[in-house]
């Protein structure tokens, strides 16, 4: 009996070793904190609206997608904390990632130091007013850009259709496409003369007419700065 009690101690003993290890945090590639995470910048590209960059400190590496920003090789930088995915392919680049972390921007409390621009989130992101004019799409569920910021809450949860002008593409954030669209209402002073359809299958490419359908979702807020007063979801597109 008291050999029995010793095994069972033993193995009990054992479980609670292998748990411990099991639950220690990875290391993230860099030095971090609650403030964000530093590096010496070793690698860096621009592609759909973002800059991939390596940050590298004590030997130890990890790759962060941040808005579009200017740094250079051998810059020490600190971002904020974001998302970080595993497996992420980035098909702007033709690019597989074991392992990024999605940040709101670089930190920077140094102002007017070249290449540590502040991160405006969903704001930054935003194209430029174009002059378009587009017919407003036919159907029950059928509002212009403007109509759907100013009924957003009731429209919130709600199918809705619109006709606009693709006029921005980023493809494969999030395993999601975004597509930014203007159909010449709203005001680009306030944003409400531009929104933003997500899919998970239809690509429409920039300069296409087409009619969007899906969901609307009021206040959709992704952390890091990214935040949408209005998004299409589960976007299906027609020209």
């Amino acid at each position: 009996m008291k050999r029995i009690l010793v095994l069972i101690v033993s193995i009990l003993s054992v479980l609670m070793f292998q748990t411990t290890v099991n639950s220690a945090s990875p290391t993230t590639g860099a030095a971090s904190s609650p403030a964000g995470i530093s590096g010496k910048v070793v690698d860096t590209m621009d592609s759909g609206g973002y800059t991939y960059v390596q940050l590298e400190q004590e030997g130890e590496k990890i790759w962060v997608a941040l808005p579009k920003t200017t740094v250079k090789k051998g810059q020490t930088v600190t971002v904020r904390p974001g998302m970080v995915m595993e497996n992420f392919e980035s098909k702007t680049l033709k690019r597989k990632f074991d392992r990024i972390m999605f940040s709101g921007g670089i930190i920077d409390d140094k102002p007017n130091v070249v290449g540590e621009k502040k991160s405006e989130g969903s704001k930054g992101n935003v194209p430029a007013a174009e002059k378009i004019s587009v017919t407003k799409a036919s159907g029950p569920n059928a509002y212009t850009i403007a109509e759907i910021y100013q009924k957003k809450k009731t429209l919130n949860g709600k199918s809705v259709s619109v006709k606009a002008k693709v006029v921005k593409v980023t493809s494969g954030i999030m395993k999601m496409n975004w597509i930014h669209l203007q159909d010449g209402s709203g005001k680009a002073a306030d944003g409400t003369n531009d929104i933003v359809a997500t899919s998970t299958a239809d690509l429409p490419a920039t300069g296409d007419i087409v009619t969007v359908s899906g969901t609307l979702a009021a206040d959709k807020d992704f952390g890091s700065g990214y935040k949408y007063a209005v998004l299409i979801e589960n976007a299906i597109f027609k020209k």
